[in-house]
């Protein structure tokens, strides 16, 4: 009951304030529970979160999130038609679905050289900020990520290495697709528009 309880608030604070998952946990947390330390039994896993966010999003704003995620989906595949030399994928709240107001768009690039994705950034015009992102393998070296503003959207490009490709697992242990291709996003795509 306190695991859902948890759950339900962090989901709140990332629908309506945008905030990532750790934080969102860590704040639902401390409302539920105030300064109690909580047990790690206690804490929702990313997938019960990602669930309560879409009752939630179906719950307060199901006039408007739909739409928004499609148009997000559209920008997204847009940009990967842009970036196919860089084996694109889409990945986070816009490809599972729960993406709303304050989403931004999550691709992973698979590159020979991090240099060449933004060598063909600088050469569209695109100002562009460089951080970096833990691996989706959870372990070696962070990998690169360049982040810059695209048609009033934020994109977020995680620059993996080619090689990265084939170990790179697009479906998690709970059957939730975890990337996907430029083909897939079509599909997403074509399937909300039927609806």
């Amino acid at each position: 009951m306190l695991r859902a309880e948890i759950a339900a608030a962090a989901a709140r604070l990332i629908a309506e304030d945008g905030a990532d998952y750790g934080t969102a946990k860590r704040k639902a947390a401390k409302q539920v529970l105030g300064n109690t330390k909580v047990r790690g039994e206690y804490m929702p896993d990313n997938a019960q979160i990602e669930d309560e966010v879409r009752i939630y999003n179906e719950l307060f704003f199901a006039d408007t999130q739909p739409e928004r995620l499609l148009h997000l989906r559209k920008l997204a595949l847009r940009l990967m038609t842009d970036l196919a030399g860089f084996s694109p994928y889409l990945t986070g709240a816009v490809l599972n679905g729960t993406a709303g107001e304050h989403s931004d768009i999550h691709l992973q690039l698979f590159a020979e050289s991090a240099k060449d994705v933004e060598i063909f950034l600088i050469n569209k015009n695109v100002d562009f900020e460089v951080s970096e992102t833990p691996h989706f393998k959870g372990r070696g070296e962070p990998v690169e990520t360049v982040s810059f503003m695209w048609h009033n959207e934020g994109v977020h490009l995680s620059l993996y290495e080619t090689d990265d490709l084939r170990g790179a697992i697009k479906v998690s242990s709970d059957g939730r697709i975890t990337r996907a291709d430029t083909e897939s996003v079509r599909a997403l795509i074509a399937e909300s528009e039927e609806e």
